[in-house]
């Protein structure tokens, strides 16, 4: 299960739109008292329109959630100036017989919608039911904090105060259309759900498949289908192209002449690791030559995962995509092969 998917891209992706940088996220902790700031946010939640009764059941006995508290001190993570971790023994623990299995069997029971939804938003079906998966085992771990108690204790705490709080913000939104609290609980960091969105990523994003006037990523096939579709639509999926596709790199390959220029303004670290883009023609004039269809107009970036010895990929712009949704190259690639695996 991937607790975190989505706050690398939304976390960083709003703190752009904010102005802030991650040293302004990181204020103070606890500058005043829970029960003071609960307060607050009850204000605050009232100034944009969610009623009391909702304000009520949300904040009913809220208290500092000290496990969430731990499981972010553990998750911060400082820049490492070190190698990667062999992304062949990552494919093998997470994609695993168990798991493309399940995935295979996903698609068999729901594959008339999986192919209604694919071909109204051009995403696979195997990227959905993938992905699907990769966050919660094919719906079978979803989490079990109460996110009013998770949110509120991150936001309070302060290290992304901005951030949670409006998540938490959010949340009573979604808590005032009907949902039940018992309904709204999930990860640590406040993912729910089949697909495991945030808050805000719900309210945007999310889509009532099944057309019952309720959008339920927790119980409704369709409605999970559709609505990480939906994400992937408005992350800029492109119809008809792979994800990427395994090449052949000859020896002779300048990999120096090859090494991007480009400085990416979120996942440094992520995207550092793919090569310039050029165009299929310019690959193979290279001598890197795709192992499966892919026309000569499309851009791609060569990604060597574990080095000129092991497998290559010509990634296309759909990998970004599916980095939208984690930003990690051993979370996007996982999530691709294992599309292949369940397309097999």
């Amino acid at each position: 299960m991937q607790i975190s998917s989505f706050l690398s891209r939304t976390f960083l992706a709003m703190s752009a739109a904010l102005g802030l940088s991650t040293a302004s996220c990181a204020q103070e902790p606890a500058d005043m008292s829970f029960d003071s700031y609960v307060q607050s946010l009850k204000a605050k939640a009232r100034a944009e329109g969610v009623s009391d009764t909702t304000i009520r059941r949300m904040t009913d006995g809220l208290s500092i959630n000290q496990r969430v508290l731990a499981l972010d001190t553990d998750n911060v993570s400082s820049p490492s100036g070190g190698g990667f971790p062999s992304m062949a023994n990552y494919i093998a623990r997470h994609n695993t017989a168990s798991r493309i299995a399940g995935g295979r069997r996903k698609y068999a029971q729901i594959q008339p919608l999986a192919q209604q939804v694919e071909q109204r938003y051009g995403v696979p079906a195997e990227i959905l039911i993938a992905i699907w998966g990769h966050e919660t085992a094919y719906g079978a771990v979803k989490g079990s904090f109460d996110l009013s108690q998770a949110l509120a204790t991150l936001a309070w705490h302060g290290r992304r105060r901005t951030l949670f709080e409006q998540e938490f913000l959010d949340l009573l939104k979604i808590a005032d259309t009907g949902i039940p609290r018992s309904t709204l609980v999930g990860s640590w960091a406040g993912a729910f759900g089949n697909s495991q969105f945030l808050p805000s990523i719900y309210l945007r994003l999310a889509v009532d498949g099944d057309g019952d006037g309720t959008r339920d990523i927790w119980n409704s096939d369709a409605d999970t289908l559709y609505s990480i579709a939906n994400y992937f639509h408005d992350a800029g999926w492109r119809r008809g192209q792979p994800w990427a596709v395994r090449a052949y790199t000859p020896n002779s390959v300048d990999r120096m002449a090859i090494t991007t220029k480009m400085d990416s303004p979120v996942c440094e670290r992520v995207h550092g690791r793919h090569s310039r883009w050029l165009t299929v023609a310019e690959w193979k004039k290279l001598g890197v030559t795709p192992q499966q269809p892919l026309a000569d107009d499309v851009m791609a970036s060569l990604f060597e995962p574990d080095g000129p010895a092991a497998p290559s990929y010509l990634l296309t712009q759909n990998y970004r995509v599916i980095l939208e949704y984690n930003c990690s190259n051993y979370y996007a690639m996982s999530v691709g092969l294992l599309a292949d695996e369940i397309a097999k």
